[in-house]
């Protein structure tokens, strides 16, 4: 039995991947993030969502978890998890908050102040290198840009009455 070839579908059910923009972004800002793991995963056993914690604590002390997933843009068993191995490793510190005993404080041990001051310099010439593509006009309309982009995603989340995602256009 001979396979026929699918009919194309209309032009607006297509869907060209490589150029749809959020797939653009993602993959990119996976190959940055693996890219930059790549040094900090080796040299200190870190993952990702590890070092996003590390990086937020590394920056101010005596978050919550709820405050570490806001920060970060991670889900809850992200950072949970991640929590737990750097508790593990004794990178991090668990606290009851002086001013509400029912809430815990999140804060790095001094051998994770250590790894985060060690990871910082890494990450700004890591950051420098990328941007090296870029002339410093590119640079400034790129921020621009990914502000622009930024805000409109947390319109478009805020326009969503159910909260279940962004809101997707309507036909007329």
């Amino acid at each position: 039995m001979k396979l026929q070839a699918l009919p194309e579908p209309p032009s607006e059910l297509a869907l060209e991947l490589p150029e749809f923009l959020p797939y653009r972004l993602s993959v990119i800002a996976n190959r940055v993030s693996r890219a930059f793991a790549a040094l900090y995963e080796t040299r200190f056993g870190l993952s990702i969502p590890d070092w996003r914690v590390v990086a937020v604590l590394g920056r101010q002390a005596g978050l919550s978890a709820d405050e570490v997933c806001r920060r970060t843009e991670m889900d809850k068993v992200t950072v949970s998890r991640a929590l737990a191995r750097l508790d593990e490793r004794g990178l991090l510190r668990r606290a009851t908050a002086a001013q509400d005993r029912r809430r815990l404080v999140l804060d790095l041990t001094a051998r994770g102040r250590r790894v985060y001051a060690e990871i910082v310099p890494l990450a700004r010439r890591y950051e420098q290198e990328l941007a090296a593509a870029l002339s410093g006009r590119e640079l400034r309309a790129l921020d621009r840009l990914l502000e622009k982009l930024a805000c409109r995603t947390l319109e478009m989340l805020a326009d969503d009455e159910g909260g279940a995602g962004a809101r997707l256009p309507t036909r007329a």
